[in-house]
């Protein structure tokens, strides 16, 4: 345990917490005397200065049970911050960091990304690139390691491949271009149209609107040269209609990597929903020989891996790897917020500033 104490350290912080099931508004409350939490060997304190919001925070204060969330818990997942107890770990008091504290550490220590003072272990910090402001940079962590884990390690994609990111306008999307781009891979898109400059501006090569047409109905009319080495669903969509029919616009062989299925929490509980969802599991499970795809289909479930972080953060160092920042919001305007990213309209990453100063 530490037990040198750190100067000027209050006792207690402001922060929001999910003390029961439901839309942010009705889960969230903003406390002024939560604990500033003590530290245990190989942790370290951050002054959080910016977090950044991610589907999953709202999902999962609107469908995890207390039994499953521990409630009362902090939401949210990244952040950039400075030291203010590096607590004998290799960081020192003053460095600049972005921090990640997945769902499993989330859940194990009631500990989230929107207080002013978050722990977490040292293995889930990385310095913050000097270029790179706190607002740009504390949306890193889970959309980043979500696409690096799914095209590099479950894809393996390598330069002169071509892939194709459902999705590019979302943060997932978006770090995948930018991944797929500094490796040497071409890389197709879709969005709405409004997004296409977002998208060719991180560096897609060809774009697809997918409220002209369906995108399965528009590949298969216009099938691409060279065929998809990788198709990356950014999305996580429940129709299976892009997978179903890939073989028309996917290379024997080629893998249909999927961040879902996450289904529309309005029709979840529908027929509309569970049809599309059991369709989806029959074309995944439906062998070649019967009519089936002949490309293995996954999921990514993201696993916090230091490498990965570091890899991203120094793409965002070299400039190959930028964050668009949607909109930001005050500290006493998190449910604003979390209104945007749930029109899931935003493009690029909805910010919350927990330091004023900034």
């Amino acid at each position: 345990m530490s037990t040198d104490p750190v100067p000027n350290l209050p006792e207690t912080q402001r922060a929001w917490r999910s003390v029961k099931r439901g839309k942010p508004y009705e889960s969230l409350v903003f406390q002024t005397d939560v604990p500033v939490p003590p530290l245990s060997r190989g942790e370290v304190l951050v002054k959080v200065q910016a977090a950044a919001l991610n589907p999953v925070g709202w999902k999962l204060m609107s469908v995890a049970p207390d039994i499953l969330a521990r409630r009362p818990i902090t939401p949210e997942h990244d952040f950039a911050g400075v030291v203010v107890d590096a607590n004998s770990t290799e960081f020192s008091a003053g460095d600049e960091v972005i921090g990640f504290i997945p769902v499993p550490l989330q859940l194990k220590t009631g500990q989230g990304a929107l207080t002013e003072y978050a722990k977490l272990p040292a293995t889930h910090l990385v310095l913050k690139p000097s270029n790179v402001s706190a607002i740009e940079a504390c949306g890193l962590p889970l959309a980043g390691e979500t696409a690096f884990q799914a095209l590099i390690g479950i894809g393996m994609l390598q330069a002169g491949q071509c892939v194709f990111v459902n999705g590019g306008s979302s943060a997932v999307g978006m770090n995948a271009i930018h991944i797929a781009k500094a490796l040497g891979a071409k890389v197709v898109t879709s969005a709405s149209s409004r997004n296409e400059e977002f998208c060719r501006n991180a560096g897609a090569d060809e774009f697809l609107d997918y409220t002209n047409k369906p995108l399965h109905e528009h590949l298969v009319e216009n099938p691409p040269s060279p065929k998809f080495d990788i198709i990356f669903d950014a999305v996580a969509l429940v129709d299976p209609a892009l997978y179903k029919h890939s073989n028309a616009y996917m290379k024997p062989g080629g893998i249909f990597i999927s961040t879902g299925p996450w289904p529309d929490l309005k029709s979840w509980g529908g027929s509309a929903g569970i049809s599309k969802f059991l369709s989806l599991t029959c074309e995944i499970l439906r062998p070649s020989f019967l009519g089936g795809v002949n490309a293995k289909w996954t999921m990514v479930s993201v696993t916090h891996k230091p490498q990965d972080l570091a890899k991203l953060r120094d793409l965002m160092a070299e400039g190959k790897l930028k964050l668009i920042v949607d909109s930001v919001y005050g500290f006493e305007d998190v449910l604003a917020a979390y209104e945007r990213i749930m029109t899931s309209r935003a493009t690029g990453k909805v910010v919350v500033k927990i330091d004023g100063s900034l």
